[in-house]
């Protein structure tokens, strides 16, 4: 039996966390090749993209394989086919700038990007695009194991402590950007992190609250940022009680001005707890950002939330797990595991059998059934892939909850 009672903590970064601008640049980099490939008439189920970022002070790095269509290559002075650096270093800037980083030790303008981009190595292809004839399927783009989750403590069916610690800095953003009293004076980095008491299995305080910010006042202190945070930090928790001796730690080193890229250099894919369930639940052993969907690091981790939630949401259970594994070259999953921890009202085994049946669960098949193949991943590089709203140009068609009816009807027959 797990434990009822207990404390939990999760973190969250914010969009101008360094490792969050190099997830940001990462992902601007895979819609964009997925919006020059439907301009040129390239079907965007060819793209491949395995982007990675590294950022330092007024220093960007990108590196990665590719398969793009003809707009963004061109011929070197050999004659050679290369990949053109250019729309890749302006997706770049304009991300950077998006966040707000005009700073002198990093700014959209000034900084300077490397694009290290070189074409797919065709025997990673092969796995992928040769599996159809063998399978009828194009084969995963490499070995690993997914995990959705989903619960019922927010409304979103998230793990209450990353649910919060997002939405603190989500507020804080926009109001940043809005350039909202005291809050516009503060920089684009962040972090936060709340510890939530379960009582009986259910959130029912919160006991330790941390924000870090970056601002750009030499003369603040942490008293003085709390004053201007902590309306929103409030805000965001909502009808969560805070508890009388919370513990609360505003910018505890006491001065927060050097941010972002120039205090700490950023890395795609470091931050894949906060990008998923903020440790209450399994990862699996691969980032998201900067993959297109035939990496099933990013599109098969879609599919376990989106089948963990809508069984959440079938009233299944109050909890659940669910975790798909795939090899390289092979079109279907070589298992699936439905864990409801103790909370389960249907069988585990009866929906193990059933996904499948629901869902088609290949490469192809995800990407199709959730429409995978369009510029939508820029806005998941901050603030997690999960609980997010459904938009209407298809991002995270993962969340939708339209998937209960055929469950229910699956566990009937």
């Amino acid at each position: 039996m797990e434990r009822s009672n207990f404390l939990f903590t999760s973190e969250s970064v914010s969009e101008g966390h360094p490792d969050k601008v190099c997830d940001r640049i990462s992902d601007e980099i895979v819609d964009l090749v997925y919006r020059e490939a439907k301009k040129s008439g390239m079907n965007p189920g060819d793209v491949r993209v395995a982007c990675e970022t590294l950022a330092t002070t007024n220093r960007v790095i990108i590196a990665g394989e590719v398969r793009v269509p003809p707009s963004l290559v061109k011929l070197d002075k050999s004659g050679k086919e290369v990949i053109n650096p250019a729309k890749f270093r302006s997706a770049a800037r304009k991300a950077i700038r998006s966040i707000g980083y005009e700073q002198d030790g990093f700014h959209w303008k000034t900084a300077k990007i490397d694009v290290l981009l070189h074409f797919q190595s065709a025997h990673i292809a092969q796995g992928v695009d040769n599996s159809s004839d063998q399978q009828g399927s194009e084969g995963a783009g490499d070995q690993g194991i997914m995990f959705g989750y989903a619960c019922r403590e927010t409304p979103d069916l998230m793990p209450a402590p990353i649910y919060y610690s997002h939405k603190i800095l989500e507020l804080l953003a926009a109001a940043r950007h809005k350039g909202e009293g005291d809050v516009g004076q503060l920089g684009p980095d962040a972090k936060s992190q709340v510890t939530v008491r379960y009582v009986d299995g259910k959130p029912s305080e919160v006991t330790a609250i941390v924000l870090s910010t970056q601002h750009l006042d030499e003369g603040w202190d942490s008293a003085k940022v709390r004053t201007a945070v902590e309306p929103f930090i409030r805000q965001a928790l909502g009808d969560l009680p805070i508890a009388t001796d919370c513990a609360w730690h505003i910018n505890p080193t006491g001065k927060f001005v050097i941010g972002g890229p120039d205090g700490d250099t950023g890395l795609t894919g470091r931050k894949i707890i906060v990008d998923t369930y903020g440790g209450a639940a399994p990862h699996g052993g691969g980032a998201f950002s900067g993959k297109d969907t035939t990496k099933v690091d990013r599109s098969a981790a879609y599919a376990a939330r989106y089948l963990a939630k809508n069984a959440i949401a079938a009233g299944f259970a109050e909890r659940c797990t669910i975790q798909l594994a795939y090899a390289i070259g092979i079109a279907q999953p070589l298992s699936i595991n439905v864990n409801f921890h103790d909370t389960g009202k249907v069988s585990e085994a009866a929906l193990e059998e059933a996904l499948p049946k629901v869902m088609d669960l290949t490469p192809r098949g995800i990407r199709t059934h959730l429409d995978l193949n369009k510029p939508i991943y820029a806005r998941t590089a901050a603030y997690g892939h999960f609980g997010r709203k459904p938009g209407r140009d298809g991002s995270f068609s993962w969340e939708k909850l339209d998937l209960v009816k055929p469950l229910k009807d699956a566990l009937k027959n």
